[in-house]
């Protein structure tokens, strides 16, 4: 298996850790018989990684489109890897700013990890 499809796991199991940790870190408060509650996730911290948990489920289809079709289509494998290596990265340190409240941080992660992902669409085109 290629670096890139590790990422692509990767990419899978960042959401899964980061609803987790609110789990853990509510863990008094959690009812596993009713995860989706909304009461649970009103304290903040939960609240804003739930958000980033939402969010990772979000941009994991056009990660995951943009690496098979970057891998089917014979793109350069170690600037992929590479390229897929700064996504996850990016993604992790955006979870980690949406937890810490630190929006505009957030925001840039976003936005720098998105452009990585499009370079990763466009690697065939190049």
């Amino acid at each position: 298996m290629t670096i890139a499809e590790w990422c692509l796991f990767g990419a899978v199991l960042l959401p899964i850790a980061t609803i987790g940790w609110a789990k853990v870190a509510g863990r008094h408060a959690y009812d596993n018989g009713r995860p989706r509650e909304a009461v649970f996730y009103a304290v903040p911290f939960r609240q804003r990684l739930l958000g980033a948990h939402n969010n990772g489920l979000e941009t994991f289809p056009f990660f995951a489109a943009a690496v098979l079709l970057a891998e089917f289509r014979n793109a350069p494998q170690d600037t992929v890897d590479s390229l897929t290596v700064a996504f996850l990265t990016l993604r992790v340190g955006y979870v980690l700013a949406y937890a810490g409240d630190r929006p505009t941080l957030r925001s840039l992660l976003w936005t720098a990890a998105f452009l990585v992902n499009v370079a990763i669409f466009l690697q065939p085109a190049l």
